[in-house]
């Protein structure tokens, strides 16, 4: 398959082998999203019309103050607070409020402009997957040769598949089931067998023992199924 401006991104994001490749594009978008949010969109009105609405979730926001200026975050703040004035509080302040702005209250964190671009975008690049895998008996090696696909974005290619059936024909989907199921269950059975490793390195009859790979087991299965490392800052 000849390389073009869909295929080289992918073909890029799957050189790499180390952890799951679909976590590997979404960090990619997050970042390019958290940039250009606090960046180039601070001009872009229909953008702000938005985040006005939609805001951000915790994990953006912070990615957002700890990466943007902190004029753009004061400006973006600016206009989503006054927004919120108008939804969350009743016009009279005698008044208890109405369900609609406990509602509103209730979704702040909930809708995220940068999850839903991340979204949007994961998708459009999992059909250039499954073109790539029908079309490109390289890039099928490659894909096969990932480290593990995490249990969320398991899901998720396996759930999207089903909306790109003419991506590949009958034979090769069957093959890509396989190449996505080997690489999750796989993991999954040496995440059991690691942190079944490091439970019995506590019995005393095993004391100055090897651990051999099953340490960092437990950080490495929470990354597994949540998609996200250990948070070391809570």
């Amino acid at each position: 398959m000849k390389p073009n401006i869909c295929t080289i991104p992918i073909t890029d994001l799957f050189a790499d082998t180390d952890g799951c490749p679909i976590c590997r594009m979404h960090r990619m978008l997050e970042e390019q999203y958290v940039e250009y949010i606090t960046g180039a969109a601070m001009m872009a009105p229909d953008v702000r019309i938005i985040t006005n609405r939609t805001g951000f979730c915790h994990r953006h926001f912070s990615m957002m103050v700890n990466n943007g200026p902190r004029l753009s975050n004061a400006l973006l703040l600016q206009t989503h607070i006054d927004e919120l004035r108008g939804k969350v509080f009743p016009k009279k302040l005698s008044d208890p409020p109405s369900k609609q702005n406990l509602a509103a209250i209730s979704q702040l964190g909930k809708t995220c402009y940068v999850c839903d671009r991340i979204d949007a975008d994961v998708l459009h690049l999992l059909r250039t997957v499954y073109t790539q895998f029908g079309q490109d008996p390289a890039f099928r090696k490659q894909y096969a040769a990932q480290d593990f696909i995490c249990l969320n974005h398991y899901a998720l290619v396996m759930t999207a598949a089903n909306d790109n059936k003419k991506a590949m024909d009958k034979k090769t989907w069957s093959d890509f089931y396989e190449a996505t199921n080997t690489l999750s269950k796989k993991y999954t059975d040496t995440l059991y067998d690691d942190v079944t490793h490091f439970t019995t390195m506590y019995d005393y009859r095993n004391q100055g023992g090897d651990y051999k790979n099953s340490k960092d087991s437990i950080e490495r299965a929470v990354k597994f199924i949540t998609s996200y490392p250990v948070d070391e800052n809570l």
